[in-house]
């Protein structure tokens, strides 16, 4: 009987340095197993995903992250090094009691990007799976394991400017108001008022018409391109008017 318990007991053992192994050298492989488990428990799946989005704008380059008091937040820093850790003075400051004070950094270099950097931390860093024993070249994706925490980097070198909205959507929009209601500036064809014959008439019912008080107050956010359009339509659908 003791022989079985002492057999046991080093079969355990065993696996618990096989398991360590594997943490060490595949962590994300871990990750990944353990996420496909909790997709099945609805208690898990409300766990936010922790990421780094590093941002290279014209104006700046910035991180934006989750990491720090567990709400998004931009940081910006002149040298461009973002520092993680458990001391209050990080960047990134988490409280974890398996990272160590000063733990690691985010560093871009112009023209090269971001890289991590683990400052010989006592628990170690991983990319991908691969200790970060040297600079690792961050890419879009990659997966960052420090402490007992894992994080997705995420990176945007461009920038798209989208066109204008159009007219025809934008009175569709949702005006909101005081009630915390939203209202929507659209109307339907089939309960139109007819319009009356006499074009004075008809100023006078657009003039008082609730409408016009909320574009005037729309119009006066609208762009210069915008407001030409407006015009624009707006005189190509007058009603021409005849005295007789």
């Amino acid at each position: 009987m003791a022989d079985f318990a002492q057999t046991e007991i080093e079969r355990r053992l065993t696996l618990y340095q096989v398991f360590l192994k594997l943490y060490e050298h595949h962590s994300s492989l871990l990750d990944e197993i353990l996420q496909l488990e909790n997709l099945s428990q609805p208690s898990l799946m409300r766990v936010k995903a922790c990421y780094v989005h590093g941002v290279v704008d014209t104006a700046a380059i910035y991180l934006m992250t989750n990491l720090c008091d567990n709400q998004t937040q931009s940081l910006r820093q002149s040298q461009g090094i973002w520092t993680i850790g458990r001391n209050r003075s990080s960047g990134i400051c988490i409280a974890d009691s398996y990272m160590s004070r000063r733990h690691a950094a985010i560093q871009y270099i112009d023209d090269q990007g971001f890289y991590f950097i683990d400052f010989n931390s006592t628990n170690g860093s991983f990319v991908n799976g691969d200790r970060a024993d040297q600079p690792i070249k961050l890419k879009d994706g990659d997966r960052v394991c420090l402490g007992s925490m894992t994080f997705d980097f995420f990176v945007n070198y461009t920038c798209r400017v989208l066109p204008t909205v159009a007219m025809e959507l934008l009175m569709q929009l949702g005006h909101r108001k005081n009630d915390n209601q939203v209202e929507i500036l659209t109307y339907s064809r089939d309960k139109q008022k007819p319009l009356p014959e006499n074009a004075e008439d008809h100023l006078e019912i657009v003039i008082n018409s609730p409408l016009v008080e909320k574009f005037e107050h729309w119009y006066e956010n609208f762009s210069s391109e915008q407001k030409s359009e407006i015009l624009d339509r707006f005189f190509s659908r007058q009603i021409p008017y005849n005295p007789s």
